[in-house]
């Protein structure tokens, strides 16, 4: 498991220096409500991470490359937490209809990611997202500093 563990790290840093956005200037991430699991407003600008990186992801039940992406990142995540303390924060972009699958498809798959739900696409619209999967890094200030689209 290690070694597949290892080279799944190696094979995603490659892929991230490879297809990388930099960003020009860091900003901060707009301030949008979105939904907890439980139904509760949350404002985006509240993620955060005490000083730590944050990865986002926007993701939805029904993308293949989303899921195949969490998946992936789901088997080094807690080797990355220990070594650079990350966290991650699914953003799902199902539609109301859709929601209440959300939760049974993270805990079916045992993800440990924070989840919320943007049922209307207004943070995925304010972060001018095109397509999912879209992952964004947050540096420990809370500044981006990197996104990319697909998987």
């Amino acid at each position: 498991m290690k070694k597949i563990t290892l080279l799944t790290l190696i094979l995603f840093v490659n892929l991230l220096a490879f297809t990388q956005e930099k960003i020009e200037k860091s900003y901060k991430l707009p301030e949008v409500n979105i939904k907890t699991p439980e139904g509760q407003t949350f404002n985006t600008s509240n993620i955060s991470n005490n000083g730590k990186p944050v990865i986002i992801s926007f993701w939805a039940t029904w993308c293949t490359n989303c899921v195949k992406e969490l998946n992936s990142i789901s088997e080094v995540y807690g080797d990355w937490q220990k070594e650079t303390g990350v966290k991650l924060v699914a953003i799902s972009i199902d539609d109301a209809r859709n929601s209440s699958k959300v939760m049974p498809f993270v805990n079916g798959r045992n993800w440990e990611y924070e989840v919320y739900l943007d049922v209307n696409k207004d943070f995925y619209r304010a972060m001018h997202v095109g397509n999912v999967p879209f992952t964004v890094l947050l540096n420990g200030k809370g500044e981006i500093v990197w996104q990319h689209t697909s998987y």
